[in-house]
């Protein structure tokens, strides 16, 4: 089956992701809009306006209520996902670069970046106490004062999170106390992405250092390592195979002096167990920024720096994979 191609957005894509049932896709992307598409035919079902400068990240709780937007504008925005409408309106003194609500969809945390004199944060807000909101006061707000977080995402059962940093290390904060729970560095650069598995019992890691590492989410454990020759920008794990998906490609910087054939713009596919990889599948004219499993496991979804985001479904008994772009 061919992709599906959506074309929603003027710059490079920065985060893609699936509500629980996969009915819905939210990619945000550098041009200050965050955009909800139907997954099944790629059908654009609207658009979360307010943003101000680039949205680095999205984020939809369990029942798909509400979406959750961190910005470059120096914000982190709540909206209503059915209407649209911002429902809250979070300021910070940094650009936020990471979000995500817990399990229970009743907290949220989001990550600031280390610029302009400000540290970076790690801020939990309590969305049952709409005076946290109001007063933009989180109940709990953790310096990193060493290393930014570049991604982060909650641990089972939202008693922590795990956060990857500029210098390849790995915490988990946790969401109650602040302190750092544990500690893990087995990635020599930066960590751009983190994903849970679907029950939360690990994940995986993609970093600069041209791996992505799979690891135990409770106890910090290196599970496996899939290696490649390029940064790697962004992965994901299968929910019902063993399997992870890869995307990568090098630096924006230099992809104007490289075709597309030399410059590695697949989503690559590697087994799980055995870390090998079985499949490649090209389409991108830049690097993938960000991939995603559909939660049914039988499609996933990339985003680029070229702008686009990509539906690519495939029957994962078979991975007949559809080479031609």
């Amino acid at each position: 089956m061919k992709p599906i191609l959506l074309q929603g957005h003027e710059r490079s894509i920065t985060q893609i992701k699936y509500n629980r049932e996969g009915d819905l896709l939210f990619s945000v992307a550098k041009d200050t809009v965050a955009n909800v598409w139907y997954s099944v035919n790629g059908e654009r079902l609207g658009t979360y306006n307010g943003h101000t400068g680039a949205v680095w990240c999205v984020d939809c709780d369990w029942d798909t209520k509400s979406v959750l937007t961190g910005s470059a504008d120096n914000s982190c925005r709540l909206w209503d996902c059915e209407t649209g409408k911002q429902l809250a309106l979070l300021n910070t003194n940094s650009a936020v670069r990471t979000c995500g609500f817990d399990f229970s969809g009743n907290i949220i945390m989001f990550s600031t970046d280390k610029q302009m004199g400000y540290q970076c944060y790690l801020n939990f807000f309590d969305l049952r106490d709409p005076q946290q909101i109001e007063d933009n006061q989180p109940y709990l707000s953790v310096p990193c004062s060493e290393q930014k977080i570049t991604s982060a995402v909650w641990g089972p059962l939202g008693e922590f999170v795990i956060a990857g940093h500029e210098n390849g290390e790995f915490n988990q904060f946790s969401a109650k106390s602040g302190e750092v729970l544990k500690k893990a560095k087995e990635h020599s650069r930066q960590i751009n992405d983190i994903q849970t598995s679907v029950d939360l019992t690990m994940f995986i890691s993609a970093s600069k250092d041209n791996t992505a590492k799979l690891f135990d989410s409770t106890s910090l454990d290196h599970i496996k390592t899939f290696k490649t020759e390029r940064p790697v920008n962004s992965a994901a794990i299968s929910p019902i195979m063993d399997h992870v998906v890869m995307g990568g490609g090098q630096e924006a910087m230099e992809v104007t002096t490289t075709s597309t054939r030399i410059g590695k713009f697949e989503a690559r596919f590697f087994h799980a167990a055995y870390e090998e990889e079985f499949g490649r599948v090209k389409g991108h004219f830049g690097p993938i920024n960000c991939v995603a499993f559909h939660p049914d496991g039988k499609s996933y979804s990339s985003g680029g720096e070229d702008g686009y985001v990509r539906i690519h479904y495939f029957d994962p008994q078979y991975f007949d994979f559809e080479l031609e772009a």
